[in-house]
């Protein structure tokens, strides 16, 4: 078989050269002069998520940072050493919830992207899948006419029914 009627399996556009594909792509399917700038935006946002973590730890720890400074300047005693432990610890389980959250909310961006990637190959299969029917179906609509043809000229139509594959009673 030749290069002329292999199918590209990634995408879902495509076509083949015996059947065009007129059919616009399902709605909500980027098409590929949009598909660079999509990933653009989602660049970005990832940067400025990343870049909201860090400044929010650096908050952490300038705050923290002038709390050891305080207690330092005013005399490490134990009530200012307490009085530490008690501004820390909520600074410290802040950061810690603000890192969770985020990081499962990535985790539900990306879960729900694979999601929209799955679906959108889905339809691709699909579209493939109806495309190869309809060939399939011409093909057979093909040989049953030349078949009939063959017959109709008494000739014998054995060698054509074994070089198709089909089973004895198929015609």
């Amino acid at each position: 078989m030749s290069d002329a009627y292999t199918r590209p399996i990634d995408d879902g556009a495509a076509t083949t050269t015996a059947l065009p594909n007129f059919a616009p792509p399902p709605a909500g399917e980027p098409t590929s002069s949009s598909a660079p700038a999509a990933k653009d935006p989602a660049e970005r946002r990832k940067w400025s998520s990343d870049l909201r973590f860090m400044l929010v730890v650096l908050a952490a720890i300038v705050a923290l940072f002038l709390a050891f400074a305080l207690l330092i300047a005013f005399s490490p005693t134990g009530a200012a050493i307490s009085a530490l432990a008690i501004i820390a610890a909520p600074i410290a389980t802040m950061v810690a919830a603000y890192y969770g959250i985020s990081l499962a909310l990535r985790q539900v961006k990306d879960a729900r992207d694979t999601a929209a990637a799955s679906e959108t190959r889905a339809r691709a299969a699909e579209q493939t899948a109806r495309e190869s029917d309809a060939w399939a179906a011409q093909m057979e609509s093909g040989l049953r006419v030349a078949v009939a043809k063959l017959k109709a000229g008494a000739q014998d139509t054995r060698d054509v029914e074994r070089a198709a594959g089909t089973p004895d009673d198929f015609f």
